[in-house]
Parts: structure tokens; C-alpha cells; sequence
């Protein structure tokens, strides 16, 4: 048995597809189906039960592909433990990140990755919709915002601090607000996965209270992705709050300003998921722990952190009078606890599902 025969084995099983594993791994699909064979013959049992429709697991297939992932990946560590002075990691890595995240803060210092490392091939997928890990065969995925129920894995990184932005030429025609009533005689960008235009409010943290509100504000517009969250804003049609990260661009070119800072929106939490596995690839840890890094400095303060944490005892409260009903929103500590290195995300949703879903009606973009 080789190794060849059982990473192509593995893949099969992750896809539940011998054509999706022969595309991913840039193989044929005869030549995957003549590995898997072969490996079955080595083992003397049948591991995958094949029909016309669909390929699944048997119960020897079940357990012989935990031991296969875990020898895969032991493997290539004890490959790569002395490669680190001498040329870096080696293989290809696929990873998905927010829009603006990626192209803001990830791929300008992607050169510096790539020369520690320059055997290493890197594909990046940039979306604001939900990717299936297992079928669409990522290594890891970023997710800004609270994360959905899922069996994979999530590394939880931080809070990623928030601001509240406006052009120039919309507070020129509008004012520049300065108090909570002030948005009285502003509008903002609505953002909701569903486009749907209820719930659009001004998050904000109530001292008296001691937890994050929502004051019902006008929107005339209603975007569900994060370029387009950003775009609104530049062509004057409102106020948005955002993760900083993802404003930098705009505020270093003066397209957009920042307004009210004491009235920001809740920090957001931001986390690594992937497949689960007792044991990461190097490449996988190597490019995680690098992630961690350059985010590091647009993560939310200590006191901030104290903050989130006193909101999330009781659910967001809407200022009255309120037009639709405004959903609580999900505590984060558990979802992004800075002070926990992993946790699995619990049980109840298809491992084919993406674990990383931005909350349910989300006012605020993920990225």
C-alpha cells in the first residue's frame, strides 16, 4: 500500500465523489478508481460502497480512513521537520477569506509568506457566501462574524474591532451626526444576507445599560456582500459600520471618513474553522498561524473585549418605538473566546455545511 493510493482514497471519501477527487487532486478519474481497487485488494475488504448515484463509506472503510488521515498527516510532518531552515513547506494549500479581508490585508503581504515558503502553492477563494469545506476541498476558511453549527473545528482568533464610516460628499449634503439623535436626520447601508430590508439599525453600546442596542435608522438601500456594503457607502447613500479591516483601503484613499467613534458597533468575532483532524498538515498550521498574525493588529483592546463580554449576558435591546421585530443576537464568548485555542463547533448541522456562517440577518457585513 502507498501513499499515493491512500491520499487518493482519502479524498474520495472527504468528496464522497471519485470524479470531484480526480479533479482536485489533477488526476484522472480511471486512474483514482485503479488506486482505490488496488488498496481494497492490499486490505482484503471493500471500503467504499459504490452505486450509479453515489459512493459512501463501509463500516471497515469508516474506520480505516481515521487512521489514513491521521498517517497522512504524521507522515508529511516527519517530512517536513527539518525543512524549515533549508526551503520551507512544500504541497498546495486552499483556503477561503472574506472579500475585503483578502484583498486588504492578506494578499499585500502574501509575497513575505510565499518567500519562506516558496515551494508551496497557495489557492485563495474570495466570497461572502457559505463554502462547503469537505466538498470543495479548503483546508481552512476565515470567517468574521458568529459562527453556525457545524462538525468542523473552529480556531477562534479574536474580535476584530469595528468602525463606523461615511463619504465626505454624503456629510456634506447630510451633516456630520454626533449623538444617537442626530441619526434621526440620516439614513444608512442595510446589510442582510436575504436582502430583506427590516431590522436596519445602529448598533451601539448603552453604558447606562450596560450592553449593545439597536436604534432603528432609515435605509433606502440594501446590499448582501461586503464590496458592494462599501461601495454603497463611498456613492454617498449612507452611513455603514464595518470591521476596520476592511475600511482601510477607503480611508487611506479619503473615499470614506470616520464618524461617531463612540458609538461603534459591537467587536466581531473572527475564527479559523476547518475539517476536523487530530493531526493539522505543517502547511495548514503554518499558514494559519501566519493568518493569526497579520490580523493581530486590527483585534479589539482588552477593555473593548470587557465590553462584548458584559453585552453578551443579555440579548441586544431595540430602542422603541421599533418597526419590525429585532432578532437577539447570539453571545460571542462562546463562539470566539480568544482565551480558548480551539473548539468544535457544535453538533447538529451536516459536516458538508460550513461551520462559518455570518449570524443569521446580520446587520453588518462579515468582512
Amino acid at each position: 500500500m502507498t501513499t499515493d493510493e491512500l491520499r487518493i482514497f482519502s479524498k474520495v471519501a472527504e468528496l464522497a465523489s471519485f470524479s470531484r477527487a480526480a479533479d482536485q487532486l489533477g488526476l484522472t478519474r480511471a486512474r483514482v478508481s485503479v488506486a482505490v481497487q488496488q488498496l481494497e485488494e492490499r486490505l482484503g475488504t471493500r471500503l467504499l460502497q459504490r452505486t450509479t448515484r453515489s459512493v459512501r463509506l463501509t463500516e471497515d472503510g469508516a474506520r480505516f480512513l481515521d487512521r489514513c488521515k491521521d498517517y497522512l498527516a504524521e507522515g508529511e510532518q516527519l517530512a517536513t521537520m527539518f525543512r524549515s531552515s533549508t526551503g520551507g513547506l512544500t504541497g498546495r494549500l486552499r483556503i477561503d477569506l472574506p472579500a475585503t479581508v483578502a484583498r486588504d490585508l492578506v494578499i499585500p503581504r502574501l509575497p513575505e509568506f510565499l518567500a519562506r515558503h516558496p515551494a508551496l502553492e497557495i489557492g485563495i477563494s474570495t466570497t461572502d457566501r457559505r463554502v462547503d469545506l469537505v466538498n470543495e476541498g479548503f483546508d481552512c476558511v476565515l470567517r468574521v462574524g458568529v459562527l453556525g453549527d457545524s462538525e468542523l473545528v473552529a480556531r477562534p482568533l479574536g474580535f476584530m474591532r469595528m468602525a463606523n464610516a461615511a463619504s465626505p460628499a454624503y456629510l456634506q449634503a447630510h451633516g456630520t451626526p454626533q449623538t444617537l439623535a442626530d441619526l434621526a436626520q440620516h439614513r444608512i447601508v442595510h446589510f442582510a444576507q436575504t436582502l430583506s430590508p427590516n431590522d436596519a439599525g445602529w448598533e451601539y453600546f448603552d453604558a447606562a445599560q450596560g450592553r449593545y442596542r439597536i436604534k432603528p435608522v432609515r435605509s433606502i438601500v440594501t446590499v448582501n456582500g461586503t464590496d458592494a456594503y462599501n461601495a454603497a457607502a463611498v456613492a454617498g447613500l449612507g452611513l455603514i459600520q464595518a470591521p476596520v479591516g476592511g475600511l482601510l483601503r477607503c480611508f487611506a484613499a479619503g473615499s470614506l471618513v470616520q464618524v461617531m467613534p463612540a458609538f461603534s458597533a459591537r467587536p466581531m468575532p473572527v475564527s479559523l474553522v476547518y475539517v476536523n483532524r487530530r493531526q493539522l498538515a505543517p502547511r495548514v498550521l503554518a499558514v494559519m498561524n501566519w493568518l493569526t498574525e497579520i490580523l493581530a493588529p486590527y483585534f479589539a483592546e482588552d477593555s473593548e473585549l470587557a465590553i462584548a463580554s458584559i453585552a453578551s449576558i443579555a440579548p441586544i435591546a431595540p430602542l422603541a418605538p421599533v418597526a419590525t421585530n429585532v432578532p437577539s443576537e447570539a453571545p460571542a464568548d462562546r463562539a470566539a473566546s480568544p482565551s480558548r485555542s480551539t473548539r468544535r463547533v457544535s453538533r447538529g448541522a451536516s459536516p458538508a455545511t460550513d461551520a462559518a456562517a455570518p449570524r443569521k440577518r446580520s446587520r453588518r457585513p462579515p468582512s
